[in-house]
């Protein structure tokens, strides 16, 4: 048989329809999206919330609607320093911490966090929030986008974190840090290790020992805050407790942009113009006046 080449016809471009932008983007997962928003009809208009988390950090409580997604509320790790987290800021302990100040602040809204206090202390151990008998605990779907959902990312960091400060989500243990996948299990010290930023003091150990010009230029910041190798743990029980104490967001006041300096000429409103014209008028007609007397002279 002739090799017959595929031709698109006209027909076939007059029927191409393009995907969504944030599909042609590449930013959202569609399939995934559909199955997470999709809501019951009994349901009444009820909202269903999604626990987000990305690279940066970024930890929201979304809800789907008509006119577009509603953020519930959100938290960021560049919060963190307020609470007495200063360096690392983007590791799998500041994510714990992340997920735990959205849980807190949710709860806190809703006027639910006497109710839920959630796991206060951090142990690594896999908690699921139970419901007490005056209300349900609030309910989120965790939608992590188009992360690889590989163990130990940092998404599930955040993931406990939220679990710890008392929201129920609906998870498995297989994904974080410290899960075994000969023995199928969780190792609760691992896992604690990495809340409470075990594997950076070790690296920053090892370094300090072998390489002790890779540490000052890797750790330059923590050297320059003075955050130690042993101090880590402690810091991060007092960043737990701070959070719980005051999780609500803080206004913060913006500088007024400063006046930049102008390489051309202000734009003239039509008013400014008139006059502008009119004087240069009287200018040259009181000069063409001045001229004649000379001439008669």
């Amino acid at each position: 048989m002739a090799f017959v080449k595929a031709q698109k016809s006209k027909a076939y471009f007059k029927r191409f329809q393009v995907k969504f932008k944030r599909r042609r983007e590449g930013k959202t997962d569609y399939r995934a999206r559909i199955r997470l928003i999709n809501q019951d009809k009994n349901k009444y208009n009820t909202p269903k919330y999604r626990f987000v988390s990305n690279k940066d950090v970024t930890a929201q409580i979304i809800s789907a609607s008509i006119a577009g997604d509603l953020v519930l509320a959100s938290a960021y790790s560049h919060e963190l320093p307020r609470y007495g987290l200063q360096v690392g800021l983007t590791n799998y302990a500041a994510a714990y911490c992340t997920g735990l100040l959205l849980a807190r602040r949710v709860l806190k809204m809703l006027e639910m966090d006497g109710e839920y206090e959630g796991n206060v202390e951090a142990t690594g151990e896999d908690y699921s929030v139970e419901p007490t008998e005056s209300r349900r605990p609030f309910r989120a779907l965790l939608d992590v986008g188009l992360l690889r959902t590989t163990t130990g990312n940092r998404v599930f960091g955040a993931l406990k974190g939220a679990l710890d400060g008392g929201l129920d989500i609906p998870h498995s243990d297989k994904r974080f840090a410290g899960f075994s996948k000969d023995g199928k299990q969780l190792d609760a010290e691992v896992h604690r290790k990495y809340i409470y930023g075990g594997h950076v003091s070790a690296y920053m150990g090892m370094l300090m020992e072998d390489e002790p010009e890779k540490y000052q230029s890797n750790f330059s910041q923590y050297i320059k805050k003075g955050v130690e190798a042993d101090s880590l743990e402690e810091m991060y029980k007092k960043v737990h407790a701070a959070i719980r104490a005051d999780p609500l967001s803080k206004k913060v006041e913006k500088q007024p942009p400063k006046e930049h300096k102008r390489y051309n000429l202000k734009k003239l409103t039509y008013e400014e113009r008139k006059a502008k014209l009119i004087e240069r008028l009287n200018a040259l007609n009181s000069a063409a006046v001045d001229d004649d007397d000379e001439d008669e002279d």
